[in-house]
């Protein structure tokens, strides 16, 4: 039985809704340790049998942001300054993660370092194909 969850930024213009495939405490978010995620803060959740639904209330407000090896798209708010999601494109698919920090319920498993600056590129690219939301919805309202 999937089971939902909400978050977003702050100020609520950059919100998502997503289903994971097990309980909420069967998930431990990864602590990047990258610079740009080190100085947000932010571990990462995502489910490769679950889905994602992002909405954008004001588009000019979103802010997106590529770094290390410019393959992903951090997605930020250009109002309050949340960084709530990371997607990657491939082939048409849109896959992502969103920021624990950012998702409403808190009743996660303890956050786990993780460590993507070792990986090559394409070892990232593989990683993420493994770990992240398929499918992502994104959509400006």
């Amino acid at each position: 039985m999937m089971q939902g969850h909400t978050g977003g930024c702050y100020c609520g213009n950059l919100h998502f809704t997503m289903q994971l495939a097990n309980g909420a405490s069967s998930y431990q978010p990864r602590a990047c340790d990258c610079d740009f995620c080190c100085k947000h803060g932010a571990a990462w959740l995502s489910d490769p049998a679950g889905s994602l639904y992002i909405t954008v209330e004001d588009s000019t407000q979103l802010r997106r942001f590529r770094q290390g090896s410019e393959q992903a798209e951090f997605l930020l708010c250009g109002q309050c300054g949340v960084l709530i999601g990371v997607c990657y494109q491939q082939a048409g698919q849109r896959f992502a993660a969103v920021n624990v920090r950012a998702v409403a319920s808190s009743s996660f498993a303890a956050v786990v370092p993780a460590s993507p600056k070792q990986l090559s590129a394409s070892e990232k690219t593989a990683r993420w194909l493994r770990l992240w939301f398929p499918n992502v919805v994104l959509k400006t309202v």
